[in-house]
């Protein structure tokens, strides 16, 4: 198959056309990961996550030059909430990162298509796609928004969290939930004023945690910090790599559950569309003849006989 020996070679337009079949061709899409699935799970994951505007975007871009001097081989997906007019994804970061394009990173948005959180079936597929096209590390960068920080941090083996200064309800920020899951946290745009406070104030709520991550400080503006982040990124993903097997299993797992629970979901909207019992009890619901609960017991009972 031709389109697999381009893959290998990481020819650009073939990445494009692979991850596009895996966004909107599940048939396609399916043959696709039969061929190429044993040659993945190889490259360290990296999620990058933290409020909007935190300059995740411009930092990637420089960071990714930086892996590349180091002789890292990067690619970037950049998570998009789907844009509601096309149901594609929205390219803002792709302006953003131009600089790392040029120098040969591999960047694409991706739209989350509001699947299970904004982790769908095409992001998994996806970093199988540039896993077999060479790239390593894989970065993902996520809007930012709520459950999506915490999906990501299952997905990868080194997750960033970025903060700003701008961000006035930091601290806030800072307690909800970010302070579990970052291996590294990162006070960008350290330039503005308040950074020493924003960095004391994640030192103080999530340097002392038994998971002991690296705190740093990033200005893309000045460019500081930002070769020291990389190195640090290199090193991790070195020391991950021999946890990389049983975190790999694990996800696995998840996936599968996942397969069963859509495939599953998927028939039962179907059954239920067709189903007599169903539209029985929808109508005695509706008249108030019974409550919601006995009718959903019902029609589970005849379902799953």
């Amino acid at each position: 198959m031709e389109l697999l020996a381009e893959l290998k070679k990481g020819k650009r337009g073939v990445i494009a056309k692979a991850i596009s079949i895996v966004e909107n061709d599940q048939t396609e899409a399916k043959k696709l990961l039969k061929k190429i699935f044993k040659d993945t799970g190889n490259s360290i994951i990296i999620g990058i996550t933290g409020p909007a505007g935190a300059g995740k975007s411009s930092l990637i871009n420089k960071t990714a030059m930086e892996l590349k001097k180091l002789g890292a081989k990067p690619a970037v997906l950049a998570i998009d909430p789907t844009s509601h007019l096309t149901g594609g994804a929205i390219l803002g970061d792709r302006v953003r990162m131009t600089e790392s394009t040029d120098s040969g990173t591999y960047i694409r948005s991706i739209a989350s298509r509001g699947a299970s959180g904004a982790i769908s079936r095409s992001l998994r597929n996806s970093i199988r796609v540039l896993e077999y096209a060479g790239f390593n590390p894989i970065i993902i960068e996520s809007v930012g928004a709520g459950q999506t920080e915490v999906e990501i941090s299952n997905i990868a083996d080194i997750t960033v969290v970025v903060f700003n200064p701008n961000t006035g309800d930091s601290i806030q920020t800072i307690k909800s939930g970010l302070t579990e899951i970052g291996d590294i946290y990162l006070v960008n745009k350290s330039d503005l004023a308040g950074t020493n406070q924003l960095f004391d104030a994640v030192r103080d709520f999530i340097g002392d945690s038994e998971r002991n991550p690296v705190i740093l400080k990033t200005s893309v503006k000045k460019n500081s910090g930002i070769k020291v982040f990389a190195k640090t990124l290199k090193d991790m993903m070195a020391a991950k790599k021999k946890e990389q097997e049983s975190k790999c299993l694990e996800r696995l797992e998840v996936e599968l559950k996942d397969i069963v629970l859509n495939n599953i979901k998927e028939k039962i909207d179907d059954m239920l569309d067709s189903d007599k019992t169903f539209s029985k009890y929808l109508k005695k619901l509706q008249s108030k003849d019974i409550d919601p609960f006995l009718a959903g017991d019902k029609i589970t009972k005849s379902l799953l006989k």
